[in-house]
């Protein structure tokens, strides 16, 4: 399948997703209704939400529950990108500027404040305490997430476990509980639940180091944001962690200066270490590898049409430029 196939299959689930987004989004407040409404509506694939409706469907799943639980998910993660910007200093964020930079970095910060008591109202709603379970302890891992990452930076040490850390808690975590809560609906069992658990989790990994991938290699026109962000943070990805894995004395100090430092006016020499290192390719078997983990982690699923859109799913996490 590819993504469109995957997005005619759920049109109808997804716009009800969208129904409960724009419902849920309301608030008396113009300021809070104009930036959760330019996040939410600024053209992001909604993989955690799709990945929320497909397991349901996968497993069965007849009722409406699943919409409100996908609205969840995708409040949740517009929470984590606006902060992300405010603390990033970010500019640009699919194609358009950031809402820190439209409407400055408390307005940014208090909207995604509103998105989390708002999700969490939703939640309440389902009346299953285990939904508040899954998604208390999301968020908390995330919010680790993001410490982890702050401390990480123009850090020259982080290595690939430390990296992989970050980005099991920043980013697989919120996939992975968008799948469990989709077999939960479902009124699957412990293990029916762990197995959409795994493919989140791996799913997640795979599409971050994708991101760190093109981070190095992408379009920055496709991307809607600048290239070599990462770097310019100060940020050690899995492609520079691997390039100084292999490269000279001299070339290991050069890199670990440029993650002190920050900034990107190194850049040429930083691509020529990493291709020669053959970093990207090596990132790009990592992400491989993850996806593959997550087609595992489903194959005691139902055969059905939704089944081969998350096996697609995991395909595509790694074959995307942008």
């Amino acid at each position: 399948m590819k993504f469109d196939d995957i997005k005619a299959l759920t049109q109808v689930d997804m716009d009800a997703v969208d129904t409960v987004i724009r419902e849920q989004l309301h608030s008396d407040v113009v300021l809070v209704r104009q930036v959760a409404e330019y996040i939410i509506h600024s053209g992001g694939k909604r993989l955690r939400p799709l990945i929320t409706v497909l397991v349901a469907k996968a497993f069965g799943y007849t009722g409406q529950q699943h919409h409100i639980l996908a609205a969840v998910v995708e409040f949740i993660h517009t929470a984590t990108l606006l902060h992300d910007d405010v603390v990033d200093k970010s500019e640009m964020r699919r194609g358009k500027k950031t809402a820190n930079e439209l409407f400055g970095n408390a307005a940014s910060v208090l909207v995604g404040d509103f998105l989390y008591s708002r999700a969490f109202q939703m939640m309440v709603g389902i009346e299953k305490m285990a939904v508040m379970d899954i998604l208390a302890n999301a968020t908390n891992i995330i919010a680790e997430g993001e410490v982890l990452q702050l401390l990480n930076c123009h850090d020259p040490g982080v290595d690939e476990q430390r990296y992989r850390q970050v980005i099991q808690y920043k980013t697989a975590q919120l996939f992975s509980a968008a799948g469990q809560l989709g077999a939960l609906i479902a009124e699957q069992k412990e293990d029916g639940q762990n197995c959409a658990k795994n493919y989140g989790t791996f799913l997640g990994n795979a599409f971050q180091i994708i991101d760190d991938v093109l981070d190095y290699s992408g379009d920055s026109n496709e991307m809607g944001k600048n290239l070599g962000d990462d770097l310019a943070e100060g940020k050690a990805t899995l492609p520079l962690i691997h390039a100084m894995s292999l490269a000279s004395s001299d070339e290991r100090d050069f890199l670990r200066s440029v993650i002190v430092e920050g900034g990107t006016t190194q850049m040429e020499r930083v691509m020529s270490i990493i291709n020669a290192t053959d970093s990207l390719a090596y990132t790009k078997q990592a992400a491989q590898a993850e996806a593959q983990k997550a087609i595992h982690s489903i194959q005691s699923l139902p055969d059905n049409v939704y089944r081969e859109a998350l096996i697609s799913l995991a395909h595509l996490s790694v074959e995307r430029n942008h």
